[in-house]
C-alpha cells in the first residue's frame, strides 16, 4: 500500500511540474513576441546606412516593441540598404511619419525607432516610408569632434 502512495505522490508532483513549465512557456512568449498575438502588415524603409540592426531587430514606437526588422537587402543601383519590417496590426500609421536607427546608449544595441507624424492618413500593408535616418556611427562622430570638422 505505501508503494502505491508514492506512485500517486510522484504523479501528483510530475503533473505539477508539468504545469508550472507550461506556464513559464506561456509567459516567456507572450513577454518576447513570439506567442499567439493579433495579425501584423509590412512597411518598407530605405536607409542609406542600416549599421547596427539585422533582422529580427525590435521596432519601436514611444519605447514599446511594435514591430520586428524581417528583411534586409542592399539595392545595387541605389547602394542603399532596403529594410522590410512588420507592425502590428492595431498600430496605425501616419503617412507623414519618419523611421530612424537609433542606439539604446553607447554599449546598448541598435533599434528602429518610428517617429510618428500627424497627418489623418496612414500606411497600408507593403507601402514605402520615405523620411529615414540611418544609423550614426560613433567612430565618425568622435573624429569629427577631434578634428573640429563640420563636414561630412
Amino acid at each position: 500500500m505505501a508503494a502505491q502512495d508514492n506512485t500517486i505522490t510522484e504523479v501528483l508532483v510530475g503533473a505539477a511540474v508539468m504545469a508550472v513549465a507550461v506556464g513559464f512557456f506561456f509567459y516567456a512568449a507572450s513577454s518576447t513576441g513570439s506567442g499567439p498575438s493579433g495579425g501584423s502588415y509590412t512597411l518598407t524603409a530605405s536607409f542609406r546606412s542600416a549599421d547596427g540592426i539585422a533582422v529580427g531587430t525590435d521596432v519601436r514606437l514611444a519605447g514599446v516593441q511594435v514591430g520586428t526588422v524581417t528583411a534586409m537587402t542592399l539595392n545595387p543601383e541605389t547602394f542603399r540598404a532596403e529594410t522590410t519590417f512588420t507592425l502590428r496590426d492595431d498600430i496605425e500609421l501616419p503617412d507623414d511619419s519618419a523611421i530612424a536607427i537609433s542606439s539604446e546608449g553607447l554599449l546598448g544595441g541598435n533599434f528602429v525607432e518610428i517617429l510618428p507624424g500627424g497627418s489623418p492618413f496612414t500606411y497600408g500593408p507593403g507601402d514605402q516610408i520615405m523620411d529615414t535616418q540611418g544609423s550614426v556611427s560613433l567612430v565618425t562622430l568622435l573624429m569629427r569632434f577631434v578634428s573640429g570638422s563640420d563636414a561630412e
